[in-house]
């Protein structure tokens, strides 16, 4: 059973800075028996997107470039699978928030870019990334098939379903998403309770694992409220990290059971794939 350790961690001043504390976290968490390792989103700056500053577009990187070769020998020492959320400087103006996959020899197997692109109060995405334009790849790591997600894409069945369709026996979504002041008395609850629900759902109705990965700390107004977690097949929550604190969140992934569960209650059997037209429309009327 491969070991998967989720990488709760907290913005830092400098991309240096992130990066040598981020491997520090990977050693760790390789030292610690993982052979999937995650980072939460965009985890080589803080949470910039609160603001529209058209400097801030200077924090992105070429992928692949120098910080994906700096991944893949670090995926290649420690004999791992590495999913590093990034910044990504495609061309002269366009951007993505895009995932890399590295595969435990170090390779670069591609890249994800983040299909669904929010636009709230202090979620200014859609001034920084434009929609992924990679359809829904699943990636035959060495330990495992894994489909990869971004954040936002949590909350949309479509996207967790082409993936686990693709053969996908575990979803990683890694994620920035936290309170607002004026929010968290009222509705802090309800919307951590949404957030988590979903996610679950989406493990029973695809009979597959599913991890997110959160930042914590508080960045301007906004309190990350960490807790990363890993759902299996059942939607049971079999492991989970604090609200406040920095920590490397392990668990062992039995792909027997995701097989077991699939024999158990067959949902792609009994799709109605000739019924489902519709769903590519914008609205029903």
């Amino acid at each position: 059973m491969p070991r998967l350790a989720l990488l709760q961690s907290k913005g830092f001043a400098t991309k240096a800075e992130s990066f040598d504390h981020h491997e520090t976290l990977i050693r760790e968490a390789a030292k610690g028996g993982a052979n999937i390792v995650v980072t939460q989103e965009l985890f080589l700056t803080p949470y910039f997107c609160t603001v529209e500053d058209p400097q801030l577009f200077d924090l992105a990187d070429p992928l692949p470039g120098p910080v994906t070769d700096r991944l893949g020998a670090l995926a290649k020492e420690l004999g791992i699978v590495l999913i590093s959320s990034l910044f990504e400087h495609r061309g002269p103006g366009l951007y993505h928030n895009t995932a890399s996959i590295h595969d435990a020899d170090g390779s670069l197997m591609g890249l994800y870019r983040k299909s669904h692109i929010p636009q709230d109060p202090a979620f200014e995405e859609k001034f920084y990334f434009t929609p992924g334009d990679t359809g829904w790849p699943v990636w035959d790591t060495r330990f495992g098939r894994i489909g990869v997600l971004i954040c936002w894409d949590q909350w949309y069945p479509e996207a967790a379903r082409l993936m686990a369709l693709g053969g996908a026996q575990v979803l990683v979504y890694p994620t920035a998403i936290g309170w607002l002041p004026a929010e968290k008395p009222t509705l802090g609850d309800a919307q951590h309770c949404a957030w988590e629900t979903v996610q679950r759902g989406h493990a029973v109705a695809n009979g597959c694992y599913l991890a997110a990965v959160n930042r914590v700390g508080t960045e301007g107004d906004t309190e990350f409220w960490g807790r990363s977690f890993v759902a299996n097949p059942y939607g049971e929550l079999v492991a989970k990290a604090s609200t406040e604190k920095e920590e490397i969140l392990y668990h062992d992934l039995d792909f027997g059971g995701v097989e077991d569960f699939r024999r158990i209650w067959p949902f792609f059997r009994d799709r109605r794939i000739d019924a489902y037209g519709e769903l590519v429309k914008r609205w029903r009327s």
